[in-house]
């Protein structure tokens, strides 16, 4: 990783030179679209995108998922998929015969996302062993969180703190896999007492878009935990305070000068991470 990091900062590579890839992204992105896209052309491929192609595809007039993954590889060596239904990544790797990358899954994962945050709390702290990491937020809805649930369970004698409203908790399928792999996890509604604790805080929105009608759940959960200088206070000197962005005002702005602030490093490792990823799927080292 740190030679991409490196070669990242060159001119762009030829490396992917004559390769395409297609970006399917029927959620709205900025952080995850552009690092693809810019990962991409740095490594001297060439980008077909739709944005919004939820909207401005053929999918506004019926087409099918699977039916868009059979067109568009045609066009491509490789799609990056965000969909608003969870499996949606998995339905459209099984229909293609090219790579495909899942780029949000609805409310299931972000395997790119945690992929970034490991690299991130490994860069920052200098190991993943051993950490204690408190998922904040809305932890229901969100799929960075379940990723890096997921992905932190790969490592030695971590832990992981629940902090989150009730209407957004964690979900219990998550919890379960954490069971089975012997990953000690707990549930709080303190989240200065949880923070004195912590290596990591994950911080996320509540996400407004998942709640449909029921405005008044959303406005119940929002604003309930809100990582501010009380938070920095007792979070440990080594700490770091993560986000996936982006963010409302869930993690107040006199945040942002401290250097335990990590989010907006941890959304640039994302090109790094994607450089990385394209560079293996398509040419194998």
């Amino acid at each position: 990783m740190e030679a991409v990091e490196r070669d990242s900062r060159r001119k762009p590579s030829r490396l992917l030179e004559g390769y395409l890839m297609a970006t399917l992204f029927y959620e709205p992105s900025t952080r995850t679209r552009l690092s693809f896209e810019c990962a991409m052309r740095r490594l001297g491929g060439e980008v077909l995108t739709t944005e919004n192609a939820r909207e401005f595809s053929s999918a506004a007039k019926g087409e099918t998922l699977e039916d868009t993954i059979r067109t568009v590889e045609g066009y491509s060596d490789i799609i990056v998929l965000r969909h608003f239904e969870s499996g949606s990544a998995r339905r459209a790797a099984e229909t293609a015969n090219i790579p495909v990358i899942n780029a949000g899954d609805g409310p299931g994962q972000h395997p790119t996302q945690a992929l970034l945050d490991v690299y991130t709390i490994k860069r920052e702290i200098g190991t993943l062993d051993g950490i204690k990491l408190a998922l904040v937020g809305d932890l229901a809805n969100g799929r960075t969180v379940r990723s890096l649930a997921y992905l932190i369970a790969k490592y030695q004698n971590t832990k992981i703190y629940f902090v989150s409203p009730d209407v957004v908790k964690m979900k219990d399928d998550i919890k379960d896999y954490l069971d089975s792999q012997g990953v000690e996890w707990e549930e709080s509604s303190d989240l200065l007492e949880v923070a004195s604790k912590c290596d990591v805080i994950y911080q996320t929105r509540i996400q407004k878009e998942r709640f449909g009608e029921r405005i008044d759940l959303y406005e119940a959960a929002r604003g309930k935990y809100i990582v501010d200088k009380k938070v920095l206070d007792v979070l440990p000197k080594h700490g770091i305070i993560m986000h996936p962005l982006p963010r409302l005002d869930e993690i107040k702005k006199e945040v942002d000068g401290d250097p335990r602030a990590a989010y907006f490093r941890q959304a640039k490792n994302g090109l790094y991470i994607r450089m990385a990823l394209l560079k293996l799927l398509l040419v194998g080292h």
